[in-house]
């Protein structure tokens, strides 16, 4: 019984290290391992917080990359809704 329960633990942590990969968030881990893999989210989430006592470094990188991301999709967004409720070009030149 040791030996698969160190087998599934393994495997959920190869499947975390797929999420991060993907740049996901733990929580978005959790979510995709119980809906695509049938893993429970505490199993989830208790490999994953091994992960980052053992790793404290990487992950706190992988904190503030993710951070900076969400930041610039952000300032993305912010832009483009900016753009969309302003007058067109076209207007601005042909009153010109």
């Amino acid at each position: 019984m040791a030996n698969s329960s160190a087998s599934y633990i393994h495997m959920v942590h190869h499947l975390i290290e797929e999420c991060l990969v993907f740049n996901m968030s733990k929580e978005e881990c959790m979510e995709a391992l119980s809906k695509h893999a049938d893993i429970k989210p505490i199993i989830t989430s208790t490999v994953w917080n091994e992960l980052e006592k053992e790793n404290k470094g990487f992950f706190e990188a992988y904190t503030k990359r993710r951070q900076g991301q969400v930041t610039e999709m952000e300032a993305k967004n912010r832009i483009q809704n900016m753009l969309s409720k302003s007058p067109k070009r076209e207007t601005e030149e042909t009153e010109q």
